[in-house]
């Protein structure tokens, strides 16, 4: 069992889920008021990870991440090291692939928001920011829980992304899917399975957390 590496992606899960959660907020709330003639363009934009083949996606971020790109250039220049293949560009490939599993649920979880509760809000005179945070974003709670959930589970099991813009560095890109197919390739069977049963498990209890809080939140919310 390969612990270096499910720590690595518990870590990687951790950090996309603390930068994409409360960007996922602020843009599904956004695409789910706004009235721009450019909403569904965006929200095609936001959807392409679904759809692109991983290798695809991979491809674009290993050369927008790359030596030669301006941003990657960048990094290298102020932190000395490159931005591919490493724990920095896993996190912002991570970052990226996983954008239509955030903004989706917390899009249809405002969505589903009466815009006379909003109507309401201001009536009470309460600002836009006050609104939102003791009115709109508990009543969307379901969608970010599913936000959450989706963005976790879905970055620990993310092989081909990973593979392409991180490789398979022990104890700085190598996260427990890339060592599950490296076992696999070694035709070490009984690792592999050992390691894709911990995924598994863990996979397994986070959304079935899910459903326990959302339940729960369920119930208070009747009663």
């Amino acid at each position: 069992m390969d612990w270096t590496a499910l720590r690595l992606s518990l870590a990687l899960a951790a950090w996309t889920l603390a930068i994409l959660l409360p960007l996922g907020i602020v843009a599904g709330r956004w695409l789910a008021s706004t009235r721009s003639r450019s909403r569904p363009w965006l929200e095609a934009l936001t959807a392409l990870p679904l759809v692109l083949p991983p290798t695809v996606v991979g491809f674009y971020l290993l050369v927008a991440l790359g030596a030669q790109s301006p941003l990657g250039d960048a990094f290298a220049r102020v932190f000395g090291a490159p931005l591919a293949f490493s724990f920095a560009g896993l996190v912002v490939a991570s970052v990226i692939v996983n954008i239509p599993f955030a903004v989706q649920p917390l899009q249809r979880a405002f969505a589903a928001i009466p815009h006379e509760v909003r109507e309401a809000a201001q009536c009470c005179g309460l600002s836009r920011w006050q609104a939102f945070l003791r009115i709109e974003l508990p009543l969307a709670w379901p969608g970010v829980l599913s936000a959450a959930v989706l963005t976790f589970a879905h970055t620990l099991g993310e092989f081909g992304v990973v593979l392409m813009v991180g490789g398979s560095i022990p104890g700085e890109t190598k996260t427990i899917a890339i060592a599950i197919y490296d076992r696999v390739q070694a035709f070490d069977t009984s690792a592999a399975g050992t390691m894709a049963l911990v995924l598994l498990v863990v996979s397994f209890v986070t959304v079935a957390l899910s459903f326990v809080l959302s339940d729960r939140w369920l119930r208070s919310e009747r009663r």
